[in-house]
């Protein structure tokens, strides 16, 4: 089995990997057609499932994987969150998965309301470089206790229908 990764980050790649282990994997620079920061759940899905699609129209793969990292505003309970979703489409069909949301600290909500990216902000936040290529926000928040590949894993998991691996070969 051949699976497309849409995106060459290495907390993405190793997320699919590790819930696929068998499956020959590559990954691929695809758009996401959403914005840098996607803002709610329809366009965070929207991001997972472009890049799904892309990944798997730019090889020969018997499955497209795409994940999407983004931010909601919520009213109950209220705050910025971080939501996480991960489509995976055979190219008729595309299922949805999601990760664990945590709500974000209110000075980084209010630079993300203000237009900043996630990862820039807690980058400046927290003095660090490019956590989203590490344990990402997740991780700090939950002290490690739940890092991005965790998380991803998470959503890559829930887009699998159950007969995932059974039609191959496109």
């Amino acid at each position: 089995m051949h699976v497309a990764i849409g995106s060459e980050n290495p907390v993405k790649v190793n997320a699919v990997e590790r819930v696929v282990p068998d499956a020959e994997s590559v990954a691929v620079a695809v758009e996401s057609g959403v914005p840098e920061q996607p803002w709610g759940r329809e366009e965070t899905v929207r991001g997972a499932s472009n890049r799904a699609d892309a990944a798997l129209a730019a090889t020969e793969a018997d499955y497209g994987v795409g994940i999407e990292g983004g931010v909601a505003e919520r009213e109950v309970p209220g705050g910025v969150w971080l939501v996480m979703w991960a489509a995976v489409t055979d190219g008729d069909r595309t299922h949805y998965g999601a990760g664990p949301s945590i709500r974000l600290p209110d000075p980084v909500a209010e630079r993300l309301r203000d237009g900043e990216e996630l990862g820039p902000a807690l980058d400046d936040e927290l003095g660090r470089e490019e956590l989203g290529r590490q344990e990402g926000a997740i991780g700090v928040y939950t002290a490690g206790r739940v890092g991005r590949t965790d998380a991803l894993v998470d959503a890559v998991a829930g887009g699998l229908d159950p007969s995932f691996g059974k039609r191959s070969g496109r």
